[in-house]
């Protein structure tokens, strides 16, 4: 795919984001990374591509933050660097946090972007990786959607057991993670409201039924036992986050 191409897919990827039901799929994502911020430290912290003119890293500790986009875009109030994501200018262990948004579904070598994200970080710094998930209501929405090319429909959304092989095999332990987003990609933002009450119900009886994962993952330690992930819930949207019970989920 030519830089133009996908430039053109990022641009169409933040317009979707602007809109129902991206917006409020968007704000869920913001909240569920603001309960995450607090538990990851470091210096700099890097953010691969946007979802739109949000700072998704506003809530990180990290006094460095920086946006690396493709060449040509700016959708962040961040400091930018551009280039792509296959292909990082960072040295090598000098990122301490990596948020990849929903970047893996739209890069032409998804797991070489995992090893640039490898190769970027510092021992015990982590990844954070918001994606599609295949298997889920938004996923047989997207049987429907993806040969017509609409974005993000035409992306490739990546199974999470998948995505976490990748990571094992790049020495990265599973933190923890949790579903988002239970409501069907519908374009009415009345229904979407009225449908509300699915992402309680969804999170309470069918978790991996949502569609989105949110997965947090540290840079092994040489001679470090690896930990068991933690999947978690998501506190309700605007209400105080509590320490939620934290459960265990298999699959993907």
């Amino acid at each position: 795919m030519s830089r133009e191409q996908q430039q053109q897919r990022r641009v169409s990827l933040c317009e979707w984001f602007a809109q129902t039901p991206g917006r409020s799929l968007r704000a869920m994502e913001c909240h569920a990374l603001r309960a995450i911020w607090p538990t990851l430290f470091g210096k700099v912290a890097v953010q691969l591509g946007s979802i739109g003119p949000v700072d998704l890293l506003e809530s990180c500790n990290a006094p460095v933050r920086v946006l690396y986009e493709l060449p040509g875009l700016q959708e962040s109030s961040l400091p930018s660097v551009y280039g792509l994501p296959e292909a990082l200018p960072f040295d090598t262990r000098t990122v301490d946090i990596a948020l990849l948004p929903h970047t893996l579904e739209f890069a032409d070598d998804p797991h070489q972007v995992l090893r640039e994200i490898s190769r970027v970080l510092t021992p015990e710094g982590h990844v954070v990786v918001l994606g599609f998930k295949p298997f889920s209501l938004w996923g047989l929405w997207r049987l429907l959607k993806r040969r017509r090319g609409l974005v993000p429909w035409s992306g490739h959304f990546l199974h999470l057991t998948r995505l976490k092989d990748w990571l094992k095999l790049l020495e990265f332990d599973l933190v923890q993670g949790q579903m988002l987003y239970y409501r069907p990609p519908l374009a009415s933002e009345t229904a979407m409201d009225r449908l509300r009450f699915l992402d309680k119900a969804g999170d309470r009886w069918w978790p991996m039924a949502g569609a989105v994962y949110l997965l947090v993952a540290r840079k092994r330690v040489a001679g470090m036992t690896p930990l068991r992930p933690e999947w978690r819930s998501l506190p309700a949207l605007g209400k105080a986050v509590a320490r939620p019970a934290l459960r265990v989920i298999r699959g993907g």
